[in-house]
């Protein structure tokens, strides 16, 4: 019998790291539902995992907390033996002309998504087991420089470059390292504050002509975690073809 993989998933009590870690529960991996301050979502998550007949738990964990996440990482090991897939999906977004861009946002953009993609990178670095998977979040702004997302585009572009060099740090294990860079997608995040004139016009963009959806993005995910082992080192645009 083939060992259960283990999937760590940051940022799953919602929107896209709710779809990655059912999508995974689904393809057979256990999972910790990492989340932030969403308790009762998470658990919904675990339980929707749980009545499939599936294996997960939830783990509490700011992701700039160094010993917070090494702890959502000793949950896995304990409950499932080990951590081979880590999905790093927790984020956060603002958005503002550069010329009027509040200081503490950039500071707060900093601290969860490049500080607590370091974190999470370490910990995986120093965890997941040979044969496993990092898979990290970009965006597809990075590439296409909206104005109003210079901070938020700044913090993900650092994201791109940590992950391309962990890719080649983790030489000789055989574990892969990507970026997932979503467009436009459908979730709670991505459209509060969004009129219906705006959500169209973004849903416009792509040859497509439909935002994503969560799931969308999960399949790509779960490709990275599992079958996708000659992938590596890589920026993953999943965004329906927006140029």
């Amino acid at each position: 019998m083939t060992e259960q993989r283990v999937a760590v998933v940051t940022g799953a009590s919602r929107g896209i790291g709710r779809a990655v870690a059912t999508e995974l529960a689904a393809r057979g991996q256990a999972v910790v539902v990492g989340y932030a301050g969403s308790a009762d979502a998470a658990a919904e998550v675990v339980r929707q995992i749980t009545a499939a007949g599936g294996r997960a738990v939830a783990a509490q964990a700011d992701v700039a907390d160094e010993a917070a996440v090494a702890a959502a990482f000793d949950l896995a090991e304990q409950e499932f033996g080990g951590v081979d897939v880590v999905v790093h999906a927790a984020g956060r977004l603002s958005q503002s002309t550069i010329a009027d861009l509040d200081l503490d946002d950039l500071d707060a953009l900093h601290r969860t998504n490049i500080r607590g993609t370091f974190v999470v990178a370490r910990e995986a670095a120093r965890r997941v087991r040979d044969g496993g998977a990092v898979i990290t979040f970009s965006t597809s702004v990075v590439g296409l420089q909206l104005p109003t997302y210079g901070a938020y585009v700044a913090s993900k572009g650092a994201v791109e470059g940590l992950t391309m060099i962990l890719a080649r740090e983790l030489r000789g294990r055989d574990v892969t390292v990507n970026a997932v860079a979503p467009g436009p997608t459908a979730t709670e995040l991505f459209l509060d504050g969004k009129d219906e004139a705006t959500v169209e016009r973004l849903a416009k963009q792509p040859p497509l002509e439909r935002l994503g959806e969560p799931a969308d993005i999960a399949e790509v995910v779960a490709f990275l975690a599992g079958p996708g082992r000659w992938v590596n080192g890589q920026v993953v645009r999943v965004n329906g073809g927006i140029v």
